[in-house]
């Protein structure tokens, strides 16, 4: 598998550390909101990149934070006369909803900032004990010239960044590249003990004591969207590098942005939507089905026609395992003799996933084992084939979270048995009774259609 690394700005062929185990760290949501359309598609995007190892048969130890402090949770909580815990507590409530919904699969660990303020102040001491950070007045600051090679993952020079970059600046630093990382209680703030006296963790910092700590001080995979680069993840890079005198991480991974037809999505601009939002006009299957149609690394534009045009996909592999299904109900038994054909599209597939993720063709993939079932599966097929063929779908499917849901069984024996009440009535020439069945069905939203192998149903989308 080849991976795109921004570190080097090429693809480079992925070796993980143990041959046997990939340590995966990518960047969570800060909880004091619904997450949005944006924080979306890395959560998806990581979520397909670690389920395709697991399937490569790695043993992936996935972590994703909650920061679950900050100076957004503590405005909203004040103005919500709560406390920032109890804001924290509900949101990631919401995220684990959402997520959920959405088919990405909790990470092995999801630690919380205010969980881990041991570790952080821990790697805060030895970056002060080793020269690379300063203390202010119960301030520390993370000294950005002491690390010489700041700025290797953005690739600017530092001079270039502290031109260009939007800081904020205080007369307590020495520089204005310098960063906090750990601040000073002001009065209403949540606040912990430290050696610099009462404070909390500066943003940077907490992603790479979590990552020390539950993955260790070097490891494969590091990920997150495009807007992390800088500063995040360069301080971050500083911060790791400089406390352990280790490479921080091997691969690092980054989403483009999303659009909203055709504009930066933005609060003031009112096309700011929350995946909440979004999931009361569509199936959340359908939102991460648009979020893999294209490659993680190109922008993508948030649309309605783009969503039904996704909706419409969607569907489309649905109604061809429907199909399936159905014309296995009468299939004669008999050997497998697509084995050659699938096993070329399962190629394909791979394939592109191990072109740095290729999300796009591996779904395309797909839809060539549908167009194929569609114009060749059909009565003369072994159950063995539509077995196969379903099989696949399903396998390849789940890779990207895709295609996985069953019907409802229980709404399958009802209707079956609705069906064969009505054929029953109609070869007695009851037809008022089968005219009373099919108007249940209508109410029930079930389509029925004549086939050569019976009546088959659906449901209407």
């Amino acid at each position: 598998m080849k991976i795109y690394n921004t570190l080097t700005r090429k693809k480079e062929e992925f070796v993980p550390i143990d041959e046997n185990e990939v340590k995966m760290y990518s960047c969570g949501p800060t909880v004091y909101d619904y997450f949005h359309i944006g924080n979306a598609r890395p959560f998806i995007i990581f979520d397909t990149m670690r389920r395709y190892l697991e399937y490569l048969g790695y043993n992936v130890k996935f972590v994703q934070n909650f920061t679950d402090v900050d100076d957004k949770m503590i405005k909203r909580a004040n103005a919500e006369h709560i406390t920032v815990k109890e804001l924290g507590e509900r949101f990631i409530g919401e995220y684990f909803e959402d997520a959920k919904a959405l088919g990405i699969h909790e990470a092995t660990v999801h630690p919380k900032a205010t969980e881990n303020i041991d570790a952080i102040i821990d790697i805060v001491k030895r970056l002060e004990e080793k020269g690379f950070a300063y203390n202010v007045d119960g301030d520390v600051y993370f000294s950005t010239k002491r690390f010489k090679e700041y700025g290797k993952l953005s690739k600017q020079p530092l001079e270039d960044l502290e031109a260009g970059a939007r800081i904020d600046v205080s007369e307590q630093k020495q520089d204005a590249m310098d960063f906090a990382l750990w601040k000073k209680q002001k009065e209403g703030e949540p606040a912990w003990e430290s050696p610099w006296g009462m404070g909390r963790p500066g943003w940077h910092i907490e992603c790479s004591a979590m990552a020390n700590r539950y993955l260790g001080e070097t490891i494969d995979i590091h990920s997150g969207g495009q807007d992390l680069i800088f500063p995040h993840h360069e301080n971050e890079i500083a911060q790791s590098e400089c406390a352990n005198g280790k490479p921080f991480a091997h691969y690092w991974m980054h989403n483009g942005y999303i659009n909203i037809n055709n504009q930066k999505m933005s609060k003031s601009l009112g096309n700011f939507f929350t995946v909440r939002d979004i999931r009361k006009q569509y199936d959340s299957e359908v939102i991460r089905f648009f979020m893999l149609s294209a490659h993680y690394r190109n922008p993508i534009n948030f649309s309605d026609t783009l969503m039904e045009q996704a909706k419409s996909a969607v569907e489309r592999v649905y109604t061809c395992i429907d199909n399936l299904e159905f014309l296995k109900k009468s299939a004669k038994p008999g050997e497998i003799t697509l084995s050659d054909k699938l096993e070329g599209f399962k190629q394909k597939f791979k394939d592109a996933m191990d072109d740095d993720l290729n999300t796009a063709d591996a779904i395309a993939a797909i839809f060539d084992i549908v167009y194929m079932a569609n114009t060749e599966i059909n009565a003369e097929n072994s159950n063995a084939d539509i077995d196969a063929v379903l099989g696949l779908i399903r396998e390849l499917g789940g890779v990207l979270g895709l295609f996985t849901k069953e019907n409802d069984a229980s709404l399958d024996a009802e209707v079956e048995a609705l069906i064969e009440e009505r054929a029953k009535a109609r070869a007695e020439k009851n037809w008022a009774k089968a005219d009373e069945i099919r108007d249940k069905l209508k109410e029930m939203n079930i389509i029925l259609k004549d086939t050569p192998q019976g009546v088959k149903w659906s449901i209407a989308k």
